[in-house]
């Protein structure tokens, strides 16, 4: 693989285009919701493709935004079973490197195995499934919708 300007700017419009991206977004956030009794707002394309432009903004997060997503897009395993570690950490490491940092990132790893099994896997390569459900569990961590991220923290201590 390698990535230039160029290849992280494809890679930022094979992402942005995403059909599969917000409904899986969308049927997670119900899915959290509804384990944990809140009512979390869904996502439209236009905020999902203008959330995607603020991550590849950042050109150091692009790249390695870019370089984790073409990772998963072209791993397949024969057999898949002896590469679940492989895409699982993957997906992981896009989740929380799109969320953007603690606490999210931790947030979006752990989103990341619920919509994982949220994904309709059985015609896709060993790190499809797990790219779309990284992109979901990144953005949806990242994107407004949660009435606790739309607060102001009881923690926060403020100077004197």
């Amino acid at each position: 693989m390698e990535l230039t300007p160029e290849t992280v700017a494809a890679e930022r419009d094979r992402i942005r285009a995403s059909q599969t991206v917000v409904p899986l977004l969308n049927h997670t956030r119900d899915h959290l919701g509804d384990q944990f009794g809140v009512d979390v707002a869904h996502v439209s394309q236009e905020q999902y493709r203008a959330e995607v432009d603020v991550v590849f903004a950042n050109g150091d997060r692009g790249v390695n935004v870019a370089a984790y997503a073409g990772l998963l897009r072209t791993l397949d395993v024969e057999g898949d079973y002896p590469g679940f570690v492989a895409d699982e950490v993957l997906g992981r490491t896009l989740a929380a490197t799109i969320a953007g940092g603690e606490p999210l990132g931790t947030l979006a790893e752990a989103t990341f195995h619920g919509a994982d099994l949220l994904v309709d896997d059985s015609e896709a390569t060993a790190g499809a499934d797990d790219l779309d459900a990284a992109l979901a569990a990144g953005f949806q961590t990242r994107l407004p919708g949660w009435a606790w991220r739309e607060r102001e923290s009881p923690f926060s201590v403020q100077p004197e």
